[in-house]
């Protein structure tokens, strides 16, 4: 039986040997138990008038209620003796008593209710102090939250309970229920360290704040993982180059798609990746001139390639649908002199990263090592170089990311970036930067600055590299 039933028992029982009290001790208090019934409890014996008063209760009825029985004699006696002052005297007050029970009755069905509610909620906190007991450590601030506001229900009950004065020893035990486990949920809290949620809200709104602030002060950062692919798209041969413009708004996301790496002038271009991957194409640009690899790049409207058979750099404007620049690159090696480990005259790498527009190829003035050259995006001409030890046969492909060239070591599977040249210290370093090569084969390999992403051709399917960079912090004294 649960507690609010043995409380209700309890109750009842106690109105029950109230009755029994008043039919047995009472008489006797004021002399009229000349005469004692034997019969049993629930049957009224026939009682002479001439005996004198009696008074006889069956104790309750089925709705617990007392029930008192008062036998009279012969209307013949004095009414003004004695034995007839203390009846009336005993008549007050057995229907005192009765009131009282009456009351005692309607308090015991309101409070019963309050006892039933409080078992639920009870048993709801016992499940609730499992959970933290499970897992305290994780516990959220919003499940405080929750059991303070119970607690608080709670706590109006304890008065109500303080009414059931014939069980006080019942009461006591839900208080010092009640006390432990404010005390438990407030060690946790103090153990945890939370907060209350809207105290909780506000400081994550602070920090998403700051948060947002730290990010526009972020700098050129270090590459320090490559995660993915995620296939965008299966289409073409196996050899082909798609790009994006890192300098473009927001709202310009338009695709470039330029297939195989030799005998073709064709580029495609699509109004967004959405286009791009249903094949609803915008526009298309027939060059003047066939390129010559994969490695070309879009960087700020226009279109920078390598001319086929030449180490000339042609710059053409999408916008103007002509070309605006073409410049020969001193020295560079071209037509599968010096390509990445694929071939596909993959000589003459263009890229674009945070610092600008950059060239990467080979000299037989630095035997056949790679060789890094920042470009003017709008005259082609050549603003510094930098010589590094690395043959340009050994690299799979590369990519520049904040001034920095990273350099594969091959371009099937098993990949990894092995070589890093930083322009702005004039210094390398090997390093083992691991990326899955799903499709076996790479013949494309760029970084984009407004995706953060990398952007690759993968054996005719066109795939995305997230890349996670270790960033500098630009504080205001640096700006």
């Amino acid at each position: 039986m649960s507690p609010p039933l043995l409380k209700l028992g309890a109750v009842l029982s106690t109105m029950a040997m109230i009755s029994n009290w008043m039919s047995q001790t009472l008489p006797s208090l004021v002399g009229l138990n000349t005469t004692r019934l034997s019969t049993p409890p629930d049957t009224l014996t026939q009682i002479s008038p001439k005996e004198g008063w009696q008074v006889y209760s069956s104790a309750q009825d089925p709705d617990g209620r007392c029930i008192c029985t008062v036998v009279a004699p012969e209307q013949n006696l004095c009414s003004r003796d004695a034995k007839s002052r203390q009846l009336r005297q005993l008549l007050e007050k057995v229907q005192n008593m009765s009131q009282s029970i009456e009351v005692l009755n309607l308090r015991t069905q309101r409070d019963f209710q309050y006892v039933l509610k409080m078992e639920t909620q009870m048993k709801g906190l016992k499940a609730k102090f499992r959970q933290i007991e499970d897992d305290r450590k994780t516990l959220m601030t919003k499940h405080f939250q929750e059991l303070k506001e119970k607690m608080d229900e709670l706590l109006p009950l304890i008065p109500v309970l303080e009414q059931y004065k014939t069980d006080a020893k019942l009461i006591t035990q839900f208080k010092e229920e009640i006390r432990n486990l404010s005390a438990v949920l407030t060690g946790i809290q103090e153990e945890i360290g939370a907060y209350d949620y809207e105290e909780l809200h506000q400081r994550v709104l602070s920090l998403e704040t700051r948060l947002r602030d730290c990010m526009k002060k972020l700098t050129c950062g270090k590459l320090m993982k490559i995660t993915g692919p995620i296939t965008v798209k299966t289409s073409g041969t196996r050899f082909g180059a798609w790009m994006t413009d890192p300098l473009a708004s927001e709202k310009n996301n338009r695709v470039w798609y330029m297939d195989s790496y030799t005998n073709n002038k064709i580029v495609r271009e699509y109004k967004s990746i959405a286009d791009f991957v249903s094949g609803a194409e915008s526009r298309t640009y027939n060059l003047p001139f066939k390129w010559a690899g994969t490695n070309h790049v879009v960087y700020n409207g226009s279109l920078y390639f390598n001319k086929y058979q030449s180490n000339i750099i042609i710059k053409y404007s999408f916008d103007m649908g002509r070309v605006l620049a073409q410049r020969s690159l001193e020295y560079a090696g071209f037509h599968n002199v010096y390509p990445y480990t694929w071939g596909g005259f993959s000589d003459i790498d263009l890229m674009a990263d945070e610092i600008g527009l950059w060239a990467v190829y080979a000299t037989n003035q630095n035997a056949g090592n790679i060789v890094i050259s920042q470009l003017n995006q709008d005259t082609l001409e050549v603003m510094k170089s930098w010589s590094t030890g690395y043959p340009k046969r050994s690299a799979g492909e590369s990519f520049m990311i904040c001034g920095t060239l990273y350099v594969t070591n091959s371009h099937l599977t098993g990949a990894k970036v092995y070589y890093s040249y930083s322009t702005k210290t004039s210094t390398y370093e090997y390093t083992d930067i691991p990326f899955h090569n799903q499709y076996f084969h790479i013949s494309m390999l760029d970084y984009n600055a407004r995706d953060r992403a990398l952007y690759a051709w993968n054996n005719g399917h066109q795939v995305l590299f997230n890349v996670t960079l270790f960033h500098i912090i630009k504080t205001e004294d640096d700006t």
